[in-house]
């Protein structure tokens, strides 16, 4: 017989590698059937995964593709939890100013200074 890869619950790793706050969270999103491993769609918590393996999910509006790298032993801090995997799609990163979503509303003076270095700008270039 061959070995067995050594493994550990999906729900369990996706806690430990702080993808959510708690492991019900992460066995409720694993049992919606949003999680693939692999590119399979999975939808049992008891389902193991090993280093190699590839998890795509949601998470806060974004679809979310990992590799797993470790096989962590313990929850630990948020820089330790960061070494068990590797972000094969990093977020995009928000600009740095946004304009409000509001477009019928009355500017503030934030907007109004921005706005005022803004057209500043152009008039010196």
């Amino acid at each position: 017989m061959s070995e067995a890869k050594p493994g550990l619950r999906v729900d369990k790793w996706l806690w430990q590698a702080r993808f959510f706050k708690t492991r019900s969270l992460a066995a409720k999103l694993v049992q919606s059937g949003k999680l693939r491993l692999n590119g399979d769609l999975i939808s049992k918590p008891a389902r193991n995964v090993s280093s190699g393996d590839v998890l795509t999910f949601p998470k806060d509006l974004e679809t979310r593709v990992i590799e797993v790298f470790k096989l962590g032993t313990r929850r630990g801090p948020a820089p330790e939890a960061q070494l068990l995997y590797r972000d094969l799609a990093p977020p995009t990163p928000k600009p740095a100013y946004s304009v409000s979503p509001k477009a019928d509303h009355k500017p503030t003076a934030r907007d109004r200074r921005a706005i005022q270095k803004f057209k500043q700008d152009l008039e010196h270039n």
